[in-house]
Parts: C-alpha cells; sequence; structure tokens
C-alpha cells in the first residue's frame, strides 16, 4: 500500500492520506496492478470499532493514538475493509516526493488542463497551464494535489486526481529505471531516510533497491474507480471496487496451475 500524506507547515498537520494505491507486483509475470482509492471515499468500518470517514482519516487517527503502530494498523483496516492481503505499507510526506522528483530531473508530464489555486494559509499556490512539459518537483505535486480553482480556471475531481496519480507513478517508475535514474539512486535513499515510513524490513528494502531494474514489470495495468459525488463523499459503484480487488488478487497469482493453494500478496513499490 503506497500513500503520501501533507505534512507541511500551515498545512495543517492533518497527515490525512491524500494519495492512496493499493499496488500488486508480481516479478514471475513481471506485471503490475494499481488500484487508486479516491480519498473522499466513504469507509464504514463499524465493525472494527470505528466510526465511518473518508479513506484519508484513517491513517491519521492511528497515528495520533500511537505512531509506531500507525503503519500496521492502518494497513490491517485497510485489507480487511477491502478483503485484499496487504503485506507493506509505505507513507512518504509530500516534502519528501517533491525533492524526489527535483532529484530525478523532473518528470515530462501532459498536464491536461489548466490549473490555478492559491492559499495564502498553506502557501499553495498552484499555476499550470496546459500542454506537454518538464515538471519540477514542486509543480508535480501541484499537478497531483489540483482539484478546485480560485483563480477562474476549471475544477476538476477525486477520479480525476486519481488518474493523475497513476500517470505519475508511471512516469516515476520509468525514470527511476533509466540510467540517470538509477545513477541519482543515492541522493534518492537519503530522501527517503528522511522522508519515507515504511514497515519493509530493511533486508528486503535492500534486495529490491539492487535488483529493481528487473523487478520493473513490462506492463502495469491502472485501474480507475469511478463514482459520482455525494457530498462529503465519492460513491463508487460496489461491482466496480469488487472487480478492483479481484484484479489485484488475480494479478498476485503464479504463473501455471492457478488451482494450487495460493495467498495473493500485495506488495508495495517504492516511489
Amino acid at each position: 500500500m503506497l500513500t503520501a500524506v501533507d505534512s507541511r507547515d500551515g498545512g495543517g498537520g492533518s497527515l490525512n492520506t491524500d494519495v492512496m494505491m493499493l499496488v500488486t507486483l508480481n516479478p514471475a509475470t513481471h506485471a503490475a496492478t494499481v488500484v487508486s482509492i479516491p480519498r473522499d471515499l466513504e469507509l464504514k468500518p463499524e465493525k472494527y470499532g470505528l466510526s465511518s470517514h473518508k479513506a484519508n482519516y484513517y491513517y491519521a487517527y492511528y497515528y495520533g493514538q500511537d505512531r509506531d503502530t500507525a503503519i500496521p494498523r492502518t494497513k490491517e483496516l485497510f485489507s480487511n475493509i477491502f478483503q485484499v492481503p496487504i503485506d507493506y505499507m509505505a507513507v512518504i510526506n509530500f516534502d519528501g516526493f517533491r525533492q524526489m522528483i527535483d532529484a530525478l530531473g523532473g518528470l515530462e508530464i501532459n498536464v491536461d488542463m489548466d490549473m490555478r489555486y492559491t492559499d495564502s494559509e498553506d502557501g499553495t499556490n498552484i499555476n499550470l497551464k496546459q500542454g506537454l512539459q518538464t515538471l519540477d518537483g514542486k509543480n508535480t505535486l501541484d499537478f497531483l494535489r489540483y482539484r478546485k480553482s480560485n483563480e477562474g480556471t476549471d475544477d476538476s475531481s477525486d477520479i480525476a486526481r486519481n488518474e493523475r496519480q497513476q500517470i505519475v507513478l508511471g512516469k516515476l517508475i520509468d525514470k527511476l529505471t533509466s540510467l540517470g535514474g538509477i545513477s541519482s539512486w543515492g541522493g534518492l535513499l537519503d530522501i527517503a531516510g528522511n522522508s519515507l515510513k515504511t514497515d519493509i524490513p530493511e533486508e528486503t528494502l535492500r534486495d529490491w533497491i539492487y535488483s529493481f531494474r528487473s523487478l520493473k514489470p513490462d506492463t502495469i495495468e491502472f485501474l480507475h474507480l469511478d463514482g459520482r459525488w455525494d457530498s462529503p463523499y465519492i460513491v463508487v459503484k460496489e461491482e466496480d471496487l469488487v472487480q478492483a480487488m479481484d484484479a489485484l488478487r488475480k494479478r498476485a497469482q503464479p504463473p501455471g496451475n492457478l488451482r494450487q493453494t495460493w495467498h495473493p500478496r500485495i506488495e508495495t513499490t517504492l516511489p
């Protein structure tokens, strides 16, 4: 499970997970599936002793109780709700993400629309023009975060923002496995050390780093959860959610005889 939180000065320190992705990588088939969870999706985990909230609420809630157990408790909750075993979870803060993109020299992104939004309280100043361009870390983050405008451009949506997150993830994977990206890994690891929280064992993480190019999937299936806005939540069709989770489990199955006993594994790819 890959997530990103806003811990910037002036951002309120909410630690809400405004980016949430469930990612399956199957090294045997060199294929991956990514499902973005809308931040405004309503979850109803009453049987787990919790009240209904937006999906981006629960990590911050657990973190406020005990920062050392926030990741395993969040992982367990989402695993139970979506009935998908989650092996690992990674949480990167917005500032670390911005630094990572800058260290890679930016990402070439086709910005789908003019984006303009300002907020003096948290320092947000989004000002992007439509078209293909190389975005630095700050502008890549703005591209990911944009949803509403107060400066005359069209509003976006939570669903469109999820699609942008998947575009950026694909571009990021390509950049990380390029020759220039690999040469930047030393600096990226320093950034991750200061900005990334994860329960991936150090030895496993080291193995992934050393074999990152060989682990890169040949195909990545990005699944979008379309929904309608029913304030204050996004409402997703149940059949779409079921199909997405089934796709995650299927992707994790080994090649060959699928009738053998198999426990699906959801693995998180580091940004």
